[in-house]
This record gives structure tokens, C-alpha cells and sequence, in this order.
């Protein structure tokens, strides 16, 4: 359930609920989740006998946008392992997948964004650099669902 106030949000208090069934622990906190976009596509079409010399927009079919999360690499499987029920073809690696935005105290849910039959598409493990590599190990997962609902 969205609640609305005159000043926008925060986007740093967010929890991701990856559709295990396990809501209770927290394994690794993402970083960092991209994508969460719906496209409308459009198709143009004009009379031949139009009294505008215009074409009209049509709505068409939708689609929702690959997202992407980010964490910090905790030696957990848990993410490869969805991704190899994805390989293997198993039907329980498609999931929904719940991303939440919290208030500033990290209390009180404010807006809800659900994955409808998401499953990952891509895994990048983190870079190396034994040089300068002074930054906290990141891998990535790319999620690509069905439907997208905001609540």
C-alpha cells in the first residue's frame, strides 16, 4: 500500500524479498536494484481518407524491463542456485519477487513493487583487481519478469 506525503522518499531503505519463502532471515542486503520500468508500446495508424494530415497513436501491448540487483559478495550460493534452476528448466525458478521502500527510520513499508514470474537471466560475478583493488566485491543479478504491479 503506497502512502503519499509532500516530500519524496529516500530511495536508500528498501528490502528484496527474492520469493523463496523464507521471509524471516536476511541473508545479504542488496546494494542496489535498476530497471523497474514498463514500456507501452504504440502503433501508428491513418485513414487513407483522414480529414488530418496525421497519423494517430494506438495503444499496444506492454512490457516490464529487465531490473537488476546488486550486493556485496558474502560467499552465499543462493543466487547462482536460482539461476541454475533457470538452466536445468525447472518451473520453480520462476518466482515473485517483492521490492519494498521503507521510511527514513526503515520502519513502515511506503510503496511495494512486486516481479510477477521473475527469474534471473544473468549472473556477473565481482572483478579483481589485485593493483588498486581497494572496493567490496559485487555480484549481479538481472531479473526478467512477466508483469510488474506497484502497490
Amino acid at each position: 500500500m503506497s502512502v503519499e506525503r509532500a516530500n519524496p522518499y529516500g530511495s536508500f531503505n528498501f528490502l528484496v524479498d527474492l520469493g523463496n519463502g523464507d521471509s524471516t532471515s536476511v541473508r545479504a542486503g542488496f546494494q542496489e536494484v535498476t530497471g523497474l520500468t514498463i514500456d507501452v508500446t504504440t502503433s501508428e495508424y491513418r485513414n487513407g481518407n483522414e480529414a488530418v494530415n496525421r497519423v494517430r497513436k494506438i495503444d499496444s501491448i506492454y512490457k516490464v524491463g529487465d531490473i537488476t540487483l546488486r550486493r556485496g559478495l558474502i560467499g552465499a550460493l543462493d543466487l547462482f542456485q536460482w539461476l541454475d534452476q533457470v538452466r536445468t528448466g525447472s518451473q520453480a525458478a520462476r518466482r515473485n519477487v517483492t521490492i519494498q521502500l521503507r521510511d527514513e527510520a526503515g520502519l513502515n513499508t511506503v510503496m511495494t513493487w512486486r516481479l510477477i514470474n521473475a527469474r534471473p537471466i544473468k549472473y556477473t560475478g565481482p572483478s579483481f583487481n589485485a593493483k588498486t583493488g581497494t572496493d567490496v566485491a559485487i555480484e549481479e543479478l538481472v531479473l526478467s519478469c512477466e508483469d510488474l504491479a506497484i502497490e
